[in-house]
C-alpha cells in the first residue's frame, strides 16, 4: 500500500466507525423489534438513537476533514452484520433477548477499542478534534455497555425460568 497522509489514514478510520455506527444502530433497532420487554426495549431504543446522533457526529467531523462516507464500506458493514441473528434459529424469544443482549455487548466493546484506536492515530497525527470526539463518544459506549452488562444475568435467569419452568435452585457465583 501506497504512504498515505496522516489526514487520509483519519478520514479512513472515521469512514470505519461511520460504517459500523450505521450498521450497529440498525441492529439495535431490531433487537428492540424482537422483544416484548418494555425495558430492554427502550435500552435497545435508546443506543439505536445514541448511535444515530454519534453517526451523524462522525459524518460531520469526516466532512469537516474533506472526506466522505463510504457507501461500499457500510453496505460490507451491513453484509458481515447478518451472522450472528442466524445462530439464534431454533431459540425461545426469551433466549434469543440474551443472545442480542451479548451481541450489544460484544459489540459495544468492539467500539470501544475501535474509538481507541481512532483516538491513537489522532495522536500521532495532532487531530485534537477528531480524538475529542472520539473520546466522547468512546465514554458513551462505556457507559452503555455496562448498562447491557446490568441486563445480561437478569435476563439469563428470566430465560432460564422461562424454557425450563423451573426457578433456579441457587444463584450462580
Amino acid at each position: 500500500m501506497a504512504q498515505q497522509t496522516p489526514q487520509d489514514v483519519i478520514k479512513r478510520y472515521l469512514q470505519d466507525a461511520i460504517a459500523a455506527e450505521e450498521t450497529f444502530e440498525k441492529h439495535l433497532r431490531d433487537f428492540a423489534d424482537d422483544t416484548d420487554r418494555d425495558d430492554i426495549k427502550q435500552l435497545f431504543l435508546q443506543h439505536a438513537d445514541q448511535s444515530k446522533w454519534q453517526h451523524d457526529q462522525l459524518v460531520n467531523r469526516l466532512r469537516a476533514l474533506g472526506g466522505s462516507p463510504s457507501g461500499f464500506k457500510s453496505f460490507m458493514a451491513g453484509i458481515f452484520g447478518l451472522g450472528p441473528k442466524s445462530m439464534q434459529l431454533g431459540h425461545a424469544s426469551s433466549e434469543k433477548l440474551v443472545q442480542d443482549l451479548i451481541m450489544a455487548y460484544a459489540v459495544e466493546h468492539s467500539e470501544i477499542a475501535m474509538y481507541e484506536s481512532l483516538i491513537a492515530a489522532c495522536g500521532v497525527a495532532g487531530d485534537t478534534e477528531t480524538a475529542n470526539l472520539a473520546r466522547q463518544i468512546q465514554d458513551q459506549e462505556r457507559a452503555t455497555a455496562q448498562k447491557v452488562w446490568g441486563q445480561i444475568r437478569p435476563c439469563a435467569e428470566w430465560a432460564y425460568q422461562d424454557v425450563t419452568g423451573l426457578v433456579p435452585t441457587r444463584k450462580a457465583a
